[in-house]
């Protein structure tokens, strides 16, 4: 694609709806970092580092296009719709520092009404933090802290071609506290080839030696043109095994829930609330369940995706081409679906049962109830409050369990 592609024009019919929708309804904003230092070899986001970039694009002028776009999405949404939750990610959002992330929210104030009470998120990683950054952070705004830590054992962070050390995620992370962050966020990557079990239970050791209140832990998926896709193909390392990912995921439910932890998605755990087994909702991240209720965002910057009232659009990739769009008066997308009836029923059905609140069993259809019933049966589904709810074993074969109750 050329640096100067056109737009994609959104249908008017489908943005006329954007002004329509019940002003109650949930609205977040994502904005998207794409700047790295250097590049995981895992990670298949749009980001780029300097020598990627070269001269076509800055920080400076990125800046400058998030703030036109964030002015646009607010000239076309109902202006009584306050935002209820902000997420930064990237990328590396703090290699914008705190006063870029500070300004960054400044922006987003002055286009945007907060909610009271919003949610406020930002990720760092860990090697480009400090106590002072994170007061800079906490004086502007920002309500909560997710630090990608990955793994405590420095071979398994090679492999994954991380550059920081294990100690400095779990500083960070006490760094954050000590500036008043209540809700602190560490990512955890497993079954990485070399990773054992014992280099699992010193992530997990160290993870839960630190105040944190939330830990997302991800296994390793391969993605198709990422430097470490590349290695898996010549043989360099392995294809990570199923039989250890479903072991290290046990551990890992395991372990957080002895620690007073509790799933709220099948990737997430959260403090759980006094007395009982339920997450605690401040401690929960509010944006990402906006994601799984399929509820209304807007995706700002290069590549980010939006999903309102039935619309999703996705941005240019590229920074400068997201630029010269917005340069030009035009919103920079990339393309767009209109989402029928069925789409979102289907997108509905995928995403909530993920999530330990379950998908409501009103909202299946009667074959798709009785194909949730025979997953009941076998183990993988039960019936909880009037929702059906994924098993310990469910949430193994998460993916598997979901396409057979949408698909016979």
């Amino acid at each position: 694609m050329s640096l100067r592609a056109p737009s994609t024009p959104l249908p008017a019919e489908a943005t006329a709806r954007l002004r329509d929708v019940d002003p109650a309804r949930p609205l977040g904003l994502y904005l998207h970092v794409p700047f790295c230092a250097t590049r995981c070899g895992y990670c298949d986001f749009n980001t780029y580092t300097a020598g990627e970039l070269g001269t076509s694009t800055s920080p400076a002028a990125w800046a400058d296009a998030v703030r036109r776009e964030l002015d646009r999405a607010a000239a076309m949404l109902s202006p009584e719709r306050p935002v209820e939750t902000i997420f930064v990610g990237g990328g590396t959002p703090s290699l914008l520092g705190a006063d870029g992330l500070a300004d960054l929210l400044g922006a987003v104030r002055s286009s945007f009404a907060l909610a009271p009470g919003a949610e406020v998120t930002t990720e760092s990683n860990p090697e480009s933090t400090s106590p002072e950054f994170f007061a800079g952070l906490r004086a502007a705004g920002y309500t909560r802290i997710s630090l990608g830590m990955q793994s405590a054992a420095p071979h398994v962070l090679a492999v994954l071609d991380r550059r920081h050390t294990p100690g400095r995620a779990l500083a960070a992370a006490r760094e954050a506290a000590e500036a008043g962050f209540e809700h602190v966020n560490l990512d955890l990557i497993y079954g990485t080839p070399g990773e054992t079990d014992a280099d699992l239970d010193a992530s997990l050791d160290a993870v839960l030696s630190v105040p944190v209140d939330h830990v997302s832990a991800y296994a390793l998926i391969v993605e198709d043109g990422t430097a470490f896709a590349r290695k898996v193909r010549r043989g360099e390392v392995p294809m990570p095994d199923d039989d250890i990912l479903a072991a290290r995921y046990e551990r890992i439910d395991e372990r957080l829930s002895g620690a007073g932890m509790t799933w709220y998605e099948v990737s997430n755990w959260a403090a759980a609330q006094d007395l009982s087994p339920l997450p605690s909702p401040a401690s929960v991240c509010r944006h990402n369940e906006a994601y799984w209720r399929s509820d209304d965002w807007w995706g700002i910057g290069p590549g980010a995706h939006s999903h309102v009232a039935g619309l999703r659009w996705w941005n240019q990739k590229h920074p400068a081409t997201y630029g010269a769009s917005l340069d030009s008066g035009a919103l920079p997308v990339g393309g767009f679906e209109v989402l029928t009836d069925e789409d979102r029923h289907t997108e509905s059905v995928m995403l909530r049962l993920r999530m330990r609140s379950g998908l409501g069993i009103e909202e299946l259809s009667d074959d798709e109830r009785v194909r949730a019933d025979r997953a009941c049966a076998d183990g993988l589904l039960t019936r909880s409050d009037g929702a059906y709810v994924l098993t310990d074993r469910g949430r193994l074969l998460a993916d598997g369990v979901i396409r057979d109750v949408l698909v016979d």
